[in-house]
Parts: C-alpha cells; sequence; structure tokens
C-alpha cells in the first residue's frame, strides 16, 4: 500500500508530517485551502486537520499526542522516533478527504513520518440477561379514561370571547 494514496471511503487512518519550513509558513497552513496547495489535493476537510509546532505538546509529546488523544495503539508508535521530531508537524485524518480517494503529492519541504490507524470501537456485546430487559417486563398501568376532556377547551374558547369582546369594547 502506498502511503500517500488515500483509498475512497477509507477511515480511521492518521497521515502525520513534518513540515520544514519557516514557522509563519507553517502557521499559514491553518487557513482553509492552505493544506491542499502544499498536499495536491483539493477539497479537504479543515477541521479534519492539525498544524501545531511538536513544542506546544510539552510533556505529552507526539507519543502522546497521537496515543492518548488520536487514539493510536501502542505497538503502531516508535517512542524514540516520534521524540526526536522537532519543528512543525501536520495530522491529517482520513476524515478530512470526505470518503473521496485522493494521492498526495506533498511539497518537497512536507515530508511522511508515519501512517496510523486509530483504534476503533468494539461495539458487540452479549445478550442482555436481566430481568428489566425482557419485552413487557415494565410495571403495567392503570388503563386511562381515553375520553376527550371538553371543559378545557369550553373554557378556552369562552376566555378568546371574552379577550376579542373586551378589545371590540375598547375600539368602539
Amino acid at each position: 500500500m502506498n502511503k500517500l494514496v488515500v483509498a475512497p471511503h477509507e477511515h480511521g487512518v492518521l497521515r502525520l508530517f513534518s513540515l520544514n519550513m519557516r514557522p509563519e509558513e507553517a502557521k499559514f497552513l491553518r487557513e482553509p485551502g492552505a493544506v491542499d496547495q502544499v498536499l495536491g489535493v483539493q477539497g479537504l476537510d479543515p477541521k479534519q486537520i492539525d498544524v501545531f509546532p511538536v513544542s506546544d505538546l510539552e510533556e505529552l509529546g507526539l507519543f502522546g499526542y497521537l496515543n492518548e488523544g488520536c487514539g493510536v495503539s501502542e505497538d503502531q508508535l516508535d517512542r524514540n522516533a516520534l521524540d526526536a521530531v522537532e519543528g512543525w508537524v501536520l495530522v491529517l485524518r482520513s476524515a478530512a478527504f470526505a470518503g473521496k480517494g485522493a494521492t498526495l503529492k506533498p511539497d518537497p519541504r512536507v515530508r511522511l513520518i508515519g501512517l496510523y490507524t486509530e483504534e476503533a470501537t468494539n461495539w458487540t456485546g452479549g445478550p442482555i440477561e436481566t430481568e428489566s430487559a425482557k419485552p413487557f417486563s415494565a410495571p403495567q398501568g392503570a388503563a386511562q379514561d381515553d375520553r376527550p376532556r371538553r371543559i378545557g377547551s369550553a373554557a378556552l374558547a369562552l376566555l378568546i370571547l371574552l379577550i376579542i369582546g373586551g378589545v371590540l369594547w375598547l375600539i368602539l
């Protein structure tokens, strides 16, 4: 698999890039459409792109950011290699492509560090065996009278007539 080819409907993949550029240029990549230009693609969702200096992570570091913040498992990460990364980085989630395929053609100042997959949530579970989970196990309430309550609507109609009569009396 080519790490610079994004498959259609790709899900849960993060690409980490090192940015070998001046801080002003790297900050500019936070603007909508700027990352599109340096990666050679169109239509990326800027909400799915993070551009920041590694120094902003302080003690957490890139390892902690990817592991704790992005849900990448520890077995995919090389702590020593990530600790050696300095300067600005770009994190590109596969959701930025909105389900479309693409081939990245990055600017020479943008270098791919790694491709990581987020841990997926396991939604499987066994059947619930408790008494309260069984169908029709809730206590049955007393049957309610389904006859309409006409007294309320009659009182409302009388009140509206009185208001209209009062307004007409004031006008005339």
